[in-house]
């Protein structure tokens, strides 16, 4: 499930609608285009920026998937969310102009890099960009609100139904499967983002499949009954 097309430009890349040339006209793609700087391909586990690095970029995922976590004064990590392609890195930066958190790869991947400093001259030169970026800023917060949900007071089993099911909305949107795709994130992550363990996570996965539910070959995930994983999720709101 990987778009290995890296010399794709912003016209032709089939995530457009996703990322930020949505809605811009022709001319105004263009010159979005002139200022994205594509990055060499990026390793499972190589850093894409640390944790209090102050940013010059932000990075759009043209292909692969990231974790994003953050690194307590213990030592200890804790992962906040996943990304996908299409999905804007970085916005985190933008009150203070460093990283909150730091970003790594969790297998080969490759990111559009926009400069802030181009970036920003853009905005204000072309305001329907300026408006796609309030609209991606809407859908990470809209985002937030789901962890929140997702990590509060529900079980393991609601939890980890609830995040195949984000997934899954997640990939359709992307114009993939909405019922078999696969967890490029390993159990450690996966139980480091729900607050759980990974043995926690383990039966989870188990107990759903068991019930007829999904379907686990080693990383893939198919959702057999799509209903039914709704029905467990119930009334968590999901964008």
């Amino acid at each position: 499930m990987k778009l290995t097309q890296p010399t794709i430009t912003c016209p032709d890349c089939k995530l457009s609608e996703l990322c930020l040339p949505f809605g811009l006209q022709k001319n105004e793609v263009t010159q979005l285009v002139d200022i994205v700087k594509n990055k060499r391909p990026l390793q499972a586990d190589e850093l894409l920026y640390g944790q209090g690095q102050a940013c010059e970029s932000l990075y759009a995922i043209k292909s692969g998937s990231f974790r994003s976590f953050i690194t307590t004064l213990a030592g200890d990590e804790q992962t906040i969310g996943f990304y996908l392609p299409g999905e804007l890195m970085g916005l985190d930066s933008l009150q203070h102009g460093r990283f909150t958190c730091s970003t790594v790869a969790l297998e080969t991947a490759s990111v559009c890099e926009l400069p802030l400093s181009h970036f920003n001259e853009l905005c204000s030169r072309i305001p329907r960009l300026q408006t796609q970026l309030m609209r991606i800023l809407g859908k990470e917060i809209a985002s937030d609100h789901d962890k929140i949900v997702l990590l509060g007071h529900r079980s393991a089993k609601e939890k980890m139904a609830t995040f195949i099911l984000m997934l899954s909305l997640r990939y359709t949107a992307l114009g993939f499967s909405s019922t078999q795709f696969n967890l490029s994130m390993g159990r450690q992550d996966i139980a480091n983002f729900l607050g759980l363990t990974v043995e926690t996570v383990s039966r989870q996965l188990t107990y759903l499949s068991q019930q007829g539910v999904i379907t686990v070959k080693q990383r893939g995930i198919q959702i057999d009954n799509l209903d039914l994983l709704k029905t467990i999720v119930n009334a968590c709101p999901l964008h």
